[in-house]
């Protein structure tokens, strides 16, 4: 199944988009968005085709800093019901754990955590931002988008931006530097192996003014009973596997066991248990991999092909044609064709 991200993480696209003077509902038809999914927040769209609106749009419409202006105008509501979980806590380390734990309930592609500073700082952890490669590729401006909802939302629980040392992002700059530093209030440095808030320790003990034990524990059990983790299934974890090896090993049940620490026997029965096959999870890791590298990046499609585990090209055409009902390269031409945004740089 193709990853999806919730509709509240473009609230505020479409005004920004028209007061820029772009056409906001073109943008979103192009990228097989239909602007009524963004009549509300609960709705949900693929967050490839979500990134690559944003991408795009601040390309056509010069406007470099779309991400960081668009974070301005969200704020922790979008996040619909693990919001009030996350208000509810009484620390931001309780916050951050509910967050890392039921971030899928927004995408199964993002999560967040608590990691070691990357420079060793003694007293600073990192909050991690992150989206799953295997899931999407790479994009800078949802990235800006998700670091700048991130700090804005700390700050809104805390009160304060003291303890804030650094933001880390991945990419290098899109806008003046100081066009960071003015929204963050603090040093930015880019081209860091990820996205991540660097905060002291302290911090994570700091109290929320909106805490309330009994909400909370409202919220999360709402969240636990209604809202299933993808990440939990064994179809996704043989997914992921293979997603990570795909091209790189010829994909066998027997290998994929081994990595997950089962009998491949066992694998097969959790597999059935769940209504599936070994080789239906494959077809469906070949399937999402084959979409996302015809669909946004300019690869040959004979790489594309040795990218998936196919021998041949052939293959991947009868595939495509199966799996779409058309060809790659028409895949490749719509709905993020027309010299879309990012062929390549997208791909990371």
């Amino acid at each position: 199944m193709v990853p999806m991200i919730r509709a509240a993480s473009l609230r505020g696209f479409v005004a920004l988009v028209d007061g820029l003077g772009g056409d906001a509902e073109a943008l979103l038809a192009r990228f097989g968005v239909a602007s009524s999914a963004l009549e509300s927040d609960e709705g949900l769209i693929p967050i490839t085709a979500n990134d690559l609106v944003l991408d795009s749009a601040a390309a056509e419409l010069d406007c470099p800093d779309l991400g960081l202006r668009l974070a301005e105008a969200q704020d922790l509501s979008i996040l619909g019901p693990l919001a009030v979980a996350i208000e509810a806590s009484s620390t931001v380390a309780e916050a951050l754990r509910l967050a890392s734990r039921y971030m899928f309930v927004h995408s199964p592609a993002l999560s967040v955590g608590v990691g070691a500073d990357p420079y060793g700082s003694p007293g600073v952890v990192a909050l991690t931002y992150r989206k799953d490669p295997r899931e999407s590729p790479y994009s800078p401006q949802a990235t800006e988008l998700g670091l700048g909802l991130f700090q804005r939302v700390a700050l809104a629980l805390v009160g304060t931006p003291s303890g804030l040392r650094s933001v880390e992002i991945p990419h290098q700059p899109l806008s003046p530097v100081e066009r960071y530093t003015a929204f963050f209030g603090v040093d930015v440095r880019f081209g860091r192996p990820e996205g991540a808030l660097r905060v002291e320790r302290r911090v994570l003990d700091e109290r929320f003014a909106t805490a309330d034990e009994t909400i909370r524990e409202l919220a999360a059990a709402h969240l636990a009973d209604t809202y299933a983790d993808p990440g939990r299934a064994v179809s996704t974890q043989v997914k992921r596997a293979l997603a990570g090896t795909l091209g790189t090993a010829p994909p066998a049940l027997s290998g994929v066991a081994r990595l997950l620490a089962v009998h491949p026997r066992t694998l097969q029965r959790r597999l059935a248990a769940e209504g599936t096959t070994f080789e239906a999870v494959l077809d469906e890791a070949r399937r999402e991999a084959a979409h996302r590298y015809i669909t946004t990046t300019a690869l040959p499609l004979g790489q594309v092909a040795a990218l998936v585990g196919f021998s041949e090209q052939s293959t991947l055409s009868h595939a495509v044609h199966r799996w779409y009902g058309t060809s790659p390269r028409a895949l490749r031409r719509a709905p993020f064709g027309d010299g879309g945004p990012g062929r390549s740089g997208l791909s990371r």
